[in-house]
């Protein structure tokens, strides 16, 4: 007989939290509501308990997803992310996105799991796919299990033709499973009604997997580069860079939307037209800036910033003083660590003198970031049994 706790009927879930991790430690399967669907879930740790979820799904072979606290930890298995792993992290972690990249690291925390529920997770390209999920049941329990949980859709796999789709409310999870899950929590509806989308990223290369609650026009744009050039105003240098820069890409990518560019300044208004004398020397490069308007460097740029270039050493001191944590993002646009002089007040001949110093530049930036920077996708919309994770995460 299965305990159902209903997390709507009480103001203090901690019991039911708690008896939840006290199952999980001793080795059960429970079924619990994420931000998707629900799901089945073992501690990591418990080899039967592992096995037991992949005989109750009913289907061999499909490498089952973990779930992790945060992308912190997450990183604490594939060690090293590509640039593209790391941007999809932190743009849609917490939330409805299983990624799947490699775990074999000599330092991964994969060699710290049983060698039974490691062959569970990993798929045939020595990949893992891993979920951040967006739901108070499972970050409060995150919170009391030091190891990860092993996550997956609470379904059936081999009676779709049963109602074996996935369950976003817990009556489908009993009907399916009836007494063979001791303890279900039950918190209505989950949140999207959807499945989580999937999505594999080895090194540069990404594809989806399977197009879940985040759509594929979505995730083109989370995949995307952020460079961010920063000046003082955001009328002079940096809008001259930020136009400079977009037509080297479109160079060397053959486009100019495959990497988001934008510029913003320490101690800018919002909605200042670009410098009369900067307009024109772009347009004597057949580039256009009259449609620029300054904006304040603020969080919204900085959290999802690859690469922000200053253009003098203050500029990087006063960013890194309000975001310390963007010391391996943050640098100067002087590869030898030097400024970018203003040319503010200063006739047309300053900022072309200017434009040329920024542009080669950049032109060595583009050059050291490497191919590993800008994602390159695959089509694939049919994923297979053995892609570690396609349909097998909650």
């Amino acid at each position: 007989m299965t305990k159902v706790f209903d997390l709507r009927q009480t103001d203090d879930p901690r019991d039911f939290i708690h008896r939840t991790v006290q199952a999980l430690t001793e080795g059960q399967v429970v079924a619990l509501p994420t931000d998707t669907t629900y799901g089945l879930a073992a501690h990591a740790l418990h080899e039967d308990a592992v096995e037991r979820i992949a005989q109750l799904r009913g289907i061999e072979g499909a490498p089952l997803a973990i779930s992790v606290r945060s992308r912190q930890a997450a990183e604490d298995f594939f060690c090293e992310p590509s640039p593209v792993a790391r941007r999809l992290c932190h743009r849609c972690w917490p939330g409805p996105l299983t990624v799947v990249t490699p775990c074999d690291h000599e330092h991964s925390a994969l060699g710290q799991l049983p060698p039974k529920v490691r062959k569970l997770i990993v798929g045939d390209q020595q990949t893992v796919g891993f979920r951040v999920v967006d739901h108070r049941v499972l970050e409060t329990i995150h919170r009391f299990v030091a190891a990860p949980l092993v996550l997956t859709g609470a379904h059936r796999l081999d009676c779709t033709d049963k109602g074996g789709y996935p369950n976003f409310e817990s009556q489908g999870v009993l009907e399916q499973f009836g007494s063979d899950i001791p303890l279900l929590l039950d918190d209505g509806p989950t949140r999207y009604g959807g499945v989580s989308t999937v999505a594999r990223v080895i090194g540069s290369h990404w594809e989806i997997l399977r197009e879940g609650v985040i759509e594929r026009a979505a995730m083109n744009q989370f995949v995307k580069p952020v460079i961010v050039l920063v000046c003082t105003g955001n009328t002079c240098r940096s809008p001259m860079a930020e136009t400079l820069l977009r037509e080297l890409l479109r160079q060397k990518l053959g486009r100019e939307d495959a990497v988001r560019v934008l510029s913003a300044g320490v101690a800018a208004s919002v909605g200042a037209c670009a410098a009369p004398q900067g307009i024109e020397v772009m347009g004597e490069r057949n580039l256009d800036l009259t449609g620029h308007a300054s904006q304040p460097l603020g969080d919204e740029i900085m959290n999802v910033a690859d690469l922000v270039l200053t253009m003098t050493r203050n500029h990087r001191a006063a960013i890194l003083a309000a975001w310390p944590e963007m010391h391996d993002r943050v640098f100067t646009l002087r590869h030898d660590g030097g400024d970018i002089a203003d040319p503010v007040g200063m006739p047309v001949d300053a900022y072309r003198q200017c434009a040329d110093q920024m542009e080669n530049e950049l032109t060595v930036w583009l050059d050291k970031l490497g191919d590993d920077f800008f994602p390159k996708a695959a089509d694939s919309s049919h994923p297979t049994e053995s892609s570690g994770g396609d349909k097998e995460s909650a």
